[in-house]
C-alpha cells in the first residue's frame, strides 16, 4: 500500500500495514495516553497503517464507558495531532475502534470484563501496554494468565522507570518473566524510536566513508548532551528517580551504546543489542573515589529578573520534600575499555532547567598531524560530526575551507548541513509511532533485552551509592545555564570543553 503525503503530492512513502491487533492499554486514563498513545496510533491509522479490523482496549479503575473513552481520544488528537491531519471523518473512524473496561487490576472480580473485548482469532495480534506503575506490572501479568487472556504469541509492553536499581529491576523482571519469555517483552525506550537516532545506525554502517575513522585513531573524543529548558515541575516520581535513573540509565547509555558499538552481523535484533550489551560490559567501573573525579551532580537553583521569575527545585517541592538531595543534572566521564575506544572519553551530560532544550551527539576528531598552513590566517580546527537528535533534527560536519577572496591563505570553518526538515518534506513520524506497531510486527530491535538492562544498572549502581554516602549536597546551578561549574572543570580538566555554539 503507497501513501501519498496530500500536502507535497511529489513525495510518495512506502506504508506496510500491520496485521489487525487488539491493543490493551492498561492506565488508558493517565498522561502518557493521552498525550502519546493515542495521537501516535491515530496518526499511523490515517497513513493507513492499520484500520477499523483492530481495536484499542483502555483498562483503568476511572468508571468510565466505551463512549467517555471516545470522547478523551478526540480531546486528545485535537490537542496533540498537528492541525492539517485532523478530519472529522478520519477522526470518527479511529475512535469507533476504541473500548473501555473499568477495572482496578487488584481486584480479581472485574478482570471478566475483559474478555468480552477480546477476539480469540489467532491471526489477531494480542497485546498489552502496561501504562502503570511498575509494581503493578507482576500482579496484571499473573492476572492475564490466570484469566486465559495470555498467549505464546502475545506481547506485553513495559514503560520505565524499570527499577530504582540492580535489585529492584530484576525483581520487576523476574514477575514479568514468571508469565511472559523474553521475546514476547518489549521494554520502551522512546528515544530508541526517534528517526535521528535510528539513522546513526544507517550513518555509520551504510556509508564507508565513518567506519574506517571511527575509533581511538582518529576520534579524540565524544560527548552527549540531553538538556531541557523545563523544570521537574512537581513530578513525585523525578524525586524519587533523579537525572541519573532517569536519563543516563536508560536514554544516555543506549544512545552510547549505538555510537560506540561494533558493526552487528545483520538488522537482527538480537544481533544488534548483542553489539550494545557488549558495550555495556565494557564500561570502565565508576566507583570509591572515582565517582568525585568523574562524576558532577547539580540542583537547579531559581532566577528572577525584570521579565521572568523561576522557582528554584527546591520551591517546586510539597514540603515534606524540602532539602531533597536528588540531582537535576548530570555529567560524567565515561570509558570504553576495548581496543576501538581505548583512551577515547564519552562525556555526558544532562539536566532540567538548563540554557535551552537540546539533544545531541558530538563527534569530536583529532587535529591534523601537521599543518602547512603556517602563514595563514586562522588555525585549523579539529572536525566535528554533530547529530542532532532535537530540535531541528539533522546532521552537520565542521569542515576547514579557505576563505573566498584575494589576498593569501584565510582558514574558515565551515558545516556540511543535513536538514532533516528541508531534505524530507514529509512530516517525521513521533517515536511512539514506531515502537508501539513495531510491538505488532514483532520486531524488537528498538526495545532493551533484560540483559542490556541489568548491565546498565550494574554500572549506573556503584554512582548512585557513592553519592548518597557523599556527606556534600548536588552542586547549585542557576537555572536557563548550562550546569554547575563543576561540569565545566570536568571537561576543561582534559583541556577540552563543551560543545555549545549554535545553540
Amino acid at each position: 500500500m503507497n501513501y501519498i503525503d496530500r500536502r507535497h503530492p511529489s513525495v510518495s512513502s512506502r506504508i506496510i500495514p500491520v496485521q489487525p491487533f487488539d491493543y490493551v492499554v492498561f492506565g488508558a486514563t493517565g498522561d502518557l495516553t493521552r498525550r502519546k498513545l493515542i495521537p501516535a496510533l491515530y496518526y499511523r491509522f490515517k497513513d493507513g497503517q492499520f484500520d477499523d479490523q483492530s481495536r484499542i482496549i483502555g483498562v483503568s479503575r476511572t468508571k468510565w464507558d466505551d463512549a467517555e473513552f471516545q470522547k478523551v481520544a478526540r480531546g486528545a488528537i485535537t490537542e496533540f495531532v498537528e492541525p492539517e491531519y485532523q478530519d472529522n471523518k478520519t477522526i470518527g473512524r479511529f475512535v469507533s475502534i476504541f473500548s473501555y473496561v473499568a477495572n482496578d487490576v487488584s481486584d480479581e472480580k472485574n478482570w471478566n470484563d475483559l474478555k468480552n473485548n477480546l477476539r480469540t482469532d489467532p491471526k489477531i495480534v494480542r497485546a498489552f501496554y502496561l501504562a502503570v506503575a511498575p509494581d503493578l506490572f507482576g500482579p496484571i501479568c499473573q492476572y492475564l494468565a490466570k484469566k486465559d487472556y495470555y498467549r505464546r504469541d502475545a506481547r506485553v509492553v513495559i514503560e520505565k522507570p524499570l527499577g530504582r536499581d540492580l535489585g529492584s529491576s530484576m525483581e520487576i523482571n523476574d514477575a514479568v518473566a514468571r508469565i511472559f519469555r523474553e521475546d514476547q517483552v518489549y521494554r520502551i525506550d522512546h528515544y530508541l524510536g526517534k528517526e535521528t537516532v535510528q539513522n546513526l545506525l544507517a550513518l555509520r554502517f551504510a556509508n564507508i566513508l565513518f567506519e574506517p575513522i571511527w575509533n581511538s585513531a582518529h576520534i579524540d573524543h565524544i560527548q552527549l548532551t540531553v538538556a531541557e529548558s523545563v523544570g521537574a515541575g512537581t513530578r513525585g516520581y523525578y524525586d524519587e528517580s533523579g537525572a541519573l535513573r532517569d536519563m543516563i540509565q536508560n536514554h544516555m547509555l543506549q544512545l552510547l551504546c549505538l555510537v560506540a558499538m561494533e558493526p552487528p552481523a545483520s538488522d537482527d535484533a538480537d544481533a544488534l543489542r548483542d553489539e550494545k550489551l557488549k558495550v555495556l560490559r565494557s564500561l570502565k567501573p565508576i566507583g570509591g573515589a572515582d565517582v568525585a573525579r568523574t562524576t558532577v551532580r547539580g540542583q537547579y537553583r531559581g532566577v528572577t529578573s525584570e521579565t521572568a521569575s523561576v522557582k528554584s527545585y527546591q520551591d517546586e517541592l510539597p514540603d515534606d520534600k524540602k532539602g531533597s538531595r536528588t540531582e537535576t543534572f548530570v555529567a560524567l566521564k565515561a570509558e570504553i575499555e576495548n581496543w576501538r575506544w581505548s583512551g577515547v572519553p564519552f562525556y555526558l551530560r544532562t539536566g532540567k532547567r538548563m540554557a535551552t532544550r537540546v539533544s545531541e551527539i558530538v563527534i569530536q576528531f583529532r587535529n591534523i598531524p601537521h599543518s602547512i598552513f603556517d602563514h595563514a590566517e586562522g588555525a585549523p580546527k579539529p572536525n566535528r560530526l554533530i547529530i542532532r537528535l532535537q530540535p531541528d533534527e539533522g546532521v552537520k560536519m565542521l569542515m576547514m575551507i579557505k576563505d573566498p577572496g584575494p589576498g593569501g591563505m584565510r582558514l574558515r570553518e565551515v558545516p556540511l548541513n543535513l536538514s532533516f526538515a528541508q531534505t524530507f518534506s514529509e512530516r517525521t513520524p513521533e517515536a511512539y509511532e514506531r515502537l508501539l506497531l513495531d510491538v505488532i510486527r514483532g520486531n524488537q530491535t528498538l526495545f532493551m533485552r533484560r540483559d542490556e538492562l541489568e548491565a546498565a544498572w550494574s554500572w549506573i549502581d556503584p554512582i548512585r551509592q557513592a553519592w548518597d554516602a557523599a556527606p556534600d549536597a548536588p552542586q547549585p546551578y542557576s537555572a536557563g545555564t548550562w550546569g554547575p561549574t563543576g561540569a565545566i572543570a570536568l571537561i576543561e580538566r582534559d583541556g577540552r570543553t563543551w560543545h555549545e555554539d549554535g545553540h
